[in-house]
Protein backbone atom coordinates (compact mmCIF):
# COMPACT_ATOMS: atom_id res chain seq x y z
CA UNK A 1 0.00 0.00 0.00
CA UNK A 2 2.95 2.69 1.03
CA UNK A 3 4.02 2.22 -2.70
CA UNK A 4 0.92 2.63 -4.60
CA UNK A 5 0.55 5.66 -1.63
CA UNK A 6 3.92 6.79 -3.10
CA UNK A 7 3.43 6.17 -7.04
CA UNK A 8 -0.21 8.56 -6.18
CA UNK A 9 1.94 11.18 -4.56
CA UNK A 10 4.70 11.86 -7.19
CA UNK A 11 1.63 11.92 -9.86
CA UNK A 12 0.18 15.13 -7.59
CA UNK A 13 2.56 17.20 -8.57
CA UNK A 14 1.91 17.31 -12.36
CA UNK A 15 -1.75 17.62 -11.84
CA UNK A 16 -1.66 20.31 -8.96
CA UNK A 17 -1.78 23.41 -11.45
CA UNK A 18 -5.00 24.53 -11.46
CA UNK A 19 -5.76 24.06 -15.40
CA UNK A 20 -7.64 27.45 -15.19
CA UNK A 21 -4.22 29.26 -15.24
CA UNK A 22 -3.33 26.82 -18.15
CA UNK A 23 -0.91 29.02 -21.22
CA UNK A 24 -2.07 28.85 -24.69
CA UNK A 25 1.21 28.72 -26.85
CA UNK A 26 1.89 31.56 -28.69
CA UNK A 27 4.73 32.65 -31.48
CA UNK A 28 6.10 35.16 -28.96
CA UNK A 29 9.68 34.45 -28.29
CA UNK A 30 9.50 35.38 -24.34
CA UNK A 31 6.25 33.30 -23.57
CA UNK A 32 7.91 30.43 -24.67
CA UNK A 33 10.94 30.59 -22.62
CA UNK A 34 8.78 31.48 -19.60
CA UNK A 35 6.59 28.12 -20.25
CA UNK A 36 10.36 26.11 -20.78
CA UNK A 37 10.47 27.22 -17.02
CA UNK A 38 7.53 26.35 -15.91
CA UNK A 39 7.91 22.47 -17.33
CA UNK A 40 11.73 23.13 -15.27
CA UNK A 41 9.81 24.03 -12.14
CA UNK A 42 7.36 21.24 -11.91
CA UNK A 43 10.36 18.83 -12.67
CA UNK A 44 12.55 20.61 -10.22
CA UNK A 45 9.76 20.32 -7.65
CA UNK A 46 9.33 16.65 -8.88
CA UNK A 47 12.65 15.71 -7.94
CA UNK A 48 12.73 17.67 -4.86
CA UNK A 49 9.66 15.26 -3.46
CA UNK A 50 11.06 12.23 -4.52
CA UNK A 51 14.67 12.92 -2.63
CA UNK A 52 12.68 13.91 0.25
CA UNK A 53 10.61 10.82 0.30
CA UNK A 54 13.73 8.06 -0.91
CA UNK A 55 15.18 10.19 3.08
CA UNK A 56 11.87 9.12 4.42
CA UNK A 57 12.26 5.76 3.30
CA UNK A 58 15.90 5.12 4.53
CA UNK A 59 14.34 6.24 7.69
CA UNK A 60 11.75 4.02 8.11
CA UNK A 61 14.02 1.10 6.81
CA UNK A 62 16.64 2.16 9.86
CA UNK A 63 13.49 1.93 12.28
CA UNK A 64 14.68 5.58 13.05
CA UNK A 65 10.78 6.05 12.53
CA UNK A 66 7.80 3.95 12.04
CA UNK A 67 6.31 2.71 8.98
CA UNK A 68 2.72 5.13 9.68
CA UNK A 69 5.38 8.16 10.79
CA UNK A 70 7.16 7.78 7.09
CA UNK A 71 3.25 7.98 6.05
CA UNK A 72 2.46 11.36 7.06
CA UNK A 73 6.02 12.38 6.70
CA UNK A 74 5.51 11.60 2.95
CA UNK A 75 2.05 13.06 2.63
CA UNK A 76 3.21 16.61 4.13
CA UNK A 77 5.66 16.08 1.75
CA UNK A 78 3.85 16.05 -1.43
CA UNK A 79 1.11 18.79 0.50
CA UNK A 80 4.18 21.05 0.60
CA UNK A 81 5.81 20.45 -3.08
CA UNK A 82 2.58 20.78 -4.48
CA UNK A 83 1.73 24.13 -2.96
CA UNK A 84 5.67 24.97 -4.66
CA UNK A 85 4.63 24.45 -7.59
CA UNK A 86 1.27 25.99 -7.52
CA UNK A 87 3.23 29.17 -6.01
CA UNK A 88 5.95 29.48 -8.58
CA UNK A 89 4.07 28.62 -12.21
CA UNK A 90 1.88 31.61 -10.57
CA UNK A 91 4.36 34.04 -10.81
CA UNK A 92 5.41 32.86 -14.55
CA UNK A 93 1.99 32.87 -15.12
CA UNK A 94 1.32 36.57 -14.34
CA UNK A 95 4.57 37.49 -16.81
CA UNK A 96 2.74 35.66 -18.99
CA UNK A 97 -0.58 37.68 -18.87
CA UNK A 98 1.81 41.31 -18.60
CA UNK A 99 2.84 40.10 -22.28
CA UNK A 100 -0.07 38.38 -24.08
CA UNK A 101 -1.88 41.86 -22.92
CA UNK A 102 0.85 44.10 -24.33
CA UNK A 103 0.00 42.19 -27.74
CA UNK A 104 -3.69 43.16 -27.32
CA UNK A 105 -4.87 40.17 -30.09
CA UNK A 106 -7.69 39.17 -27.88
CA UNK A 107 -11.20 39.19 -28.45
CA UNK A 108 -14.05 39.99 -25.76
CA UNK A 109 -17.10 39.54 -24.62
CA UNK A 110 -19.64 41.21 -22.46
CA UNK A 111 -21.35 38.85 -19.40
CA UNK A 112 -23.92 40.05 -16.87
CA UNK A 113 -22.52 38.48 -13.86
CA UNK A 114 -24.88 37.50 -11.29
CA UNK A 115 -22.57 37.45 -7.91
CA UNK A 116 -21.15 40.73 -9.21
CA UNK A 117 -23.29 43.39 -9.71
CA UNK A 118 -21.68 46.32 -9.24
CA UNK A 119 -18.70 45.87 -12.04
CA UNK A 120 -18.76 45.48 -15.50
CA UNK A 121 -17.28 41.96 -16.57
CA UNK A 122 -15.71 41.43 -19.96
CA UNK A 123 -13.83 37.76 -20.82
CA UNK A 124 -13.14 35.61 -23.31
CA UNK A 125 -15.48 32.44 -23.50
CA UNK A 126 -12.67 30.08 -24.46
CA UNK A 127 -11.07 30.57 -21.47
CA UNK A 128 -14.09 30.42 -19.53
CA UNK A 129 -12.56 27.70 -16.63
CA UNK A 130 -15.30 25.52 -15.60
CA UNK A 131 -13.41 22.56 -13.81
CA UNK A 132 -10.23 22.63 -11.68
CA UNK A 133 -8.25 19.70 -9.82
CA UNK A 134 -7.40 19.82 -6.39
CA UNK A 135 -5.69 18.10 -3.48
CA UNK A 136 -7.57 16.56 -0.79
CA UNK A 137 -6.36 15.19 2.66
CA UNK A 138 -8.26 14.83 5.88
CA UNK A 139 -7.31 13.39 9.19
CA UNK A 140 -9.13 12.76 12.42
CA UNK A 141 -10.56 10.50 15.03
CA UNK A 142 -12.58 7.11 14.33
CA UNK A 143 -14.81 4.68 15.46
CA UNK A 144 -17.33 2.34 15.50
CA UNK A 145 -20.70 1.97 16.65
CA UNK A 146 -23.22 -0.69 17.12
CA UNK A 147 -27.06 0.30 17.06
CA UNK A 148 -27.30 0.17 20.90
CA UNK A 149 -23.90 1.98 21.45
CA UNK A 150 -23.01 5.36 21.90
CA UNK A 151 -19.66 6.93 21.69
CA UNK A 152 -19.08 6.64 25.60
CA UNK A 153 -19.29 2.81 25.93
CA UNK A 154 -17.44 2.20 22.65
CA UNK A 155 -14.87 -0.80 22.18
CA UNK A 156 -12.33 1.43 21.21
CA UNK A 157 -10.24 4.26 22.30
CA UNK A 158 -12.07 7.49 21.47
CA UNK A 159 -8.60 9.77 20.95
CA UNK A 160 -6.44 6.23 19.81
CA UNK A 161 -8.41 5.60 17.24
CA UNK A 162 -8.11 7.66 13.88
CA UNK A 163 -7.93 7.91 10.17
CA UNK A 164 -5.93 9.48 7.29
CA UNK A 165 -7.87 9.98 3.55
CA UNK A 166 -5.69 11.57 0.57
CA UNK A 167 -7.14 11.80 -2.37
CA UNK A 168 -7.61 13.77 -5.69
CA UNK A 169 -11.23 15.88 -6.56
CA UNK A 170 -12.29 17.38 -9.68
CA UNK A 171 -14.43 20.52 -8.88
CA UNK A 172 -16.83 21.64 -12.11
CA UNK A 173 -19.49 24.31 -11.98
CA UNK A 174 -23.17 22.95 -12.14
CA UNK A 175 -24.37 26.00 -13.90
CA UNK A 176 -22.47 27.93 -16.79
CA UNK A 177 -22.73 31.40 -15.31
CA UNK A 178 -22.70 31.25 -11.17
CA UNK A 179 -20.53 29.16 -9.00
CA UNK A 180 -22.65 29.15 -5.88
CA UNK A 181 -23.40 25.04 -6.43
CA UNK A 182 -19.95 23.06 -7.67
CA UNK A 183 -19.57 19.27 -8.19
CA UNK A 184 -16.75 17.73 -6.24
CA UNK A 185 -15.89 13.94 -7.90
CA UNK A 186 -12.79 12.12 -7.62
CA UNK A 187 -10.87 9.07 -5.24
CA UNK A 188 -9.46 8.67 -2.27
CA UNK A 189 -7.71 6.14 -0.77
CA UNK A 190 -9.03 5.71 3.08
CA UNK A 191 -7.01 4.41 6.21
CA UNK A 192 -9.58 3.99 9.36
CA UNK A 193 -7.95 2.32 12.50
CA UNK A 194 -9.36 1.41 15.76
CA UNK A 195 -7.69 0.22 18.86
CA UNK A 196 -9.40 -1.41 21.42
CA UNK A 197 -10.14 -0.93 24.84
CA UNK A 198 -9.31 -3.14 27.56
CA UNK A 199 -6.38 -5.12 26.38
CA UNK A 200 -8.31 -6.98 23.59
CA UNK A 201 -7.75 -7.98 19.80
CA UNK A 202 -9.74 -9.17 17.13
CA UNK A 203 -9.79 -13.13 16.63
CA UNK A 204 -11.70 -14.99 14.06
CA UNK A 205 -13.25 -17.82 14.65
CA UNK A 206 -15.18 -19.15 11.47
CA UNK A 207 -17.65 -16.81 10.60
CA UNK A 208 -17.34 -14.46 13.53
CA UNK A 209 -15.05 -11.89 14.46
CA UNK A 210 -14.84 -10.93 18.09
CA UNK A 211 -12.83 -9.15 20.35
CA UNK A 212 -10.84 -11.12 23.12
CA UNK A 213 -8.34 -10.35 25.81
CA UNK A 214 -4.99 -10.94 25.06
CA UNK A 215 -3.08 -12.57 27.39
CA UNK A 216 -0.14 -10.49 27.70
CA UNK A 217 -0.07 -6.72 28.71
CA UNK A 218 -0.50 -4.95 25.51
CA UNK A 219 1.54 -2.28 24.60
CA UNK A 220 -0.87 -1.42 21.24
CA UNK A 221 -3.45 -2.68 20.01
CA UNK A 222 -4.60 -1.29 16.47
CA UNK A 223 -6.56 -2.23 13.81
CA UNK A 224 -6.67 -0.88 10.19
CA UNK A 225 -8.83 -1.13 6.94
CA UNK A 226 -7.59 0.32 3.97
CA UNK A 227 -10.56 1.60 1.26
CA UNK A 228 -10.41 2.81 -2.17
CA UNK A 229 -13.34 5.00 -2.45
CA UNK A 230 -15.06 7.52 -4.93
CA UNK A 231 -16.77 10.21 -3.26
CA UNK A 232 -19.12 12.83 -5.04
CA UNK A 233 -20.01 15.98 -2.74
CA UNK A 234 -22.81 18.98 -4.12
CA UNK A 235 -20.72 22.00 -2.66
CA UNK A 236 -22.56 25.24 -1.83
CA UNK A 237 -21.08 28.96 -1.02
CA UNK A 238 -20.00 32.28 -2.43
CA UNK A 239 -16.87 32.38 -4.50
CA UNK A 240 -14.52 35.65 -6.10
CA UNK A 241 -14.54 35.63 -9.99
CA UNK A 242 -11.09 36.10 -10.90
CA UNK A 243 -10.39 37.87 -14.33
CA UNK A 244 -7.36 37.73 -16.78
CA UNK A 245 -6.38 38.41 -20.03
CA UNK A 246 -6.34 34.84 -20.64
CA UNK A 247 -8.26 33.56 -18.10
CA UNK A 248 -11.61 33.48 -15.88
CA UNK A 249 -12.17 31.37 -12.55
CA UNK A 250 -13.67 31.41 -9.04
CA UNK A 251 -11.98 31.38 -5.87
CA UNK A 252 -13.15 29.92 -2.73
CA UNK A 253 -10.35 31.21 -0.78
CA UNK A 254 -11.31 32.55 2.39
CA UNK A 255 -15.01 31.97 1.80
CA UNK A 256 -17.47 29.32 3.36
CA UNK A 257 -18.46 26.38 1.78
CA UNK A 258 -20.72 23.55 2.58
CA UNK A 259 -20.48 19.93 1.08
CA UNK A 260 -22.89 17.27 0.99
CA UNK A 261 -22.70 13.81 -0.38
CA UNK A 262 -21.14 10.43 0.01
CA UNK A 263 -19.14 7.71 -1.08
CA UNK A 264 -18.75 4.04 -2.68
CA UNK A 265 -15.62 1.85 -3.43
CA UNK A 266 -13.75 -0.91 -2.15
CA UNK A 267 -11.97 -2.71 0.39
CA UNK A 268 -8.26 -2.99 -0.50
CA UNK A 269 -7.64 -5.13 3.00
CA UNK A 270 -7.17 -5.04 6.74
CA UNK A 271 -4.52 -5.39 9.25
CA UNK A 272 -4.00 -5.85 12.54
CA UNK A 273 -0.47 -4.30 14.65
CA UNK A 274 0.21 -5.80 18.15
CA UNK A 275 2.65 -4.61 20.67
CA UNK A 276 3.59 -5.85 23.91
CA UNK A 277 6.59 -7.70 25.88
CA UNK A 278 6.88 -10.94 26.65
CA UNK A 279 10.45 -12.31 28.49
CA UNK A 280 12.22 -9.32 28.93
CA UNK A 281 11.91 -8.28 25.08
CA UNK A 282 9.84 -6.39 23.13
CA UNK A 283 7.58 -8.13 20.12
CA UNK A 284 5.85 -6.48 17.14
CA UNK A 285 2.88 -8.58 15.39
CA UNK A 286 1.57 -7.21 12.21
CA UNK A 287 -1.34 -10.24 11.74
CA UNK A 288 -2.95 -9.83 8.46
CA UNK A 289 -6.32 -11.83 7.21
CA UNK A 290 -10.03 -11.48 6.23
CA UNK A 291 -11.46 -10.87 9.36
CA UNK A 292 -14.93 -11.12 7.74
CA UNK A 293 -14.78 -7.52 6.70
CA UNK A 294 -17.49 -6.43 4.20
CA UNK A 295 -15.90 -5.92 0.63
CA UNK A 296 -18.16 -3.22 -0.50
CA UNK A 297 -17.81 0.45 0.86
CA UNK A 298 -20.55 3.16 0.63
CA UNK A 299 -21.79 5.84 3.29
CA UNK A 300 -22.65 9.37 3.87
CA UNK A 301 -20.08 12.55 4.51
CA UNK A 302 -19.76 15.91 4.12
CA UNK A 303 -17.99 19.07 5.31
CA UNK A 304 -18.94 22.48 6.65
CA UNK A 305 -15.52 25.10 6.44
CA UNK A 306 -13.62 27.79 5.35
CA UNK A 307 -11.38 28.45 2.62
CA UNK A 308 -9.16 25.36 2.25
CA UNK A 309 -10.03 23.94 5.84
CA UNK A 310 -13.34 22.28 6.53
CA UNK A 311 -14.75 19.92 9.66
CA UNK A 312 -14.98 16.43 8.14
CA UNK A 313 -17.62 14.08 8.99
CA UNK A 314 -17.99 10.60 7.26
CA UNK A 315 -20.06 7.59 8.25
CA UNK A 316 -19.97 4.11 6.75
CA UNK A 317 -23.60 2.98 6.01
CA UNK A 318 -21.80 -0.94 5.33
CA UNK A 319 -21.88 -2.63 8.80
CA UNK A 320 -17.48 -3.65 9.04
CA UNK A 321 -17.93 -7.16 9.43
CA UNK A 322 -20.38 -9.49 7.74
CA UNK A 323 -23.22 -12.04 8.92
CA UNK A 324 -23.72 -12.97 11.57
CA UNK A 325 -21.71 -10.47 13.36
CA UNK A 326 -23.02 -7.72 14.82
CA UNK A 327 -23.75 -4.41 12.37
CA UNK A 328 -21.00 -2.29 13.59
CA UNK A 329 -20.13 0.50 11.52
CA UNK A 330 -17.43 2.88 11.07
CA UNK A 331 -17.53 6.74 11.94
CA UNK A 332 -15.28 9.83 11.54
CA UNK A 333 -14.68 13.19 12.30
CA UNK A 334 -11.52 15.70 11.85
CA UNK A 335 -10.40 18.40 9.08
CA UNK A 336 -10.53 18.39 5.58
CA UNK A 337 -7.86 20.19 3.49
CA UNK A 338 -8.26 20.79 -0.13
CA UNK A 339 -6.84 23.45 -2.08
CA UNK A 340 -9.44 26.15 -3.91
Amino acid sequence: MKNITFLMLLTLCSFIVNPALAQEKTNSEKIEQLEKQKEQIIAEEKEALKLEVEAINRRAEAKEIDWEEAEKLKSEAARKHALNIQNRVAIIDNQIALLTREEGTEEFEWEDEEEDDDDDHWYNKSKYSRTSTHLVLAVGFNNALTEDQSINDSDFKVGGSRFFELGIAWRTRVFEQSNFMRLRYGFSFQFNGLKPTDNRFFVEDGDLTMLEEYPLDLDKSKFRMDNLVFPVHFEFGPSKKVETPRSVWFSTHNKLKIGLGGYAGVNLGERQKLKYEEDGEKVKEKLKGDYNTNDFIYGLSGYLGWGDASIYVKYDLNPIFKDPNPEMRNISIGLRFDAN
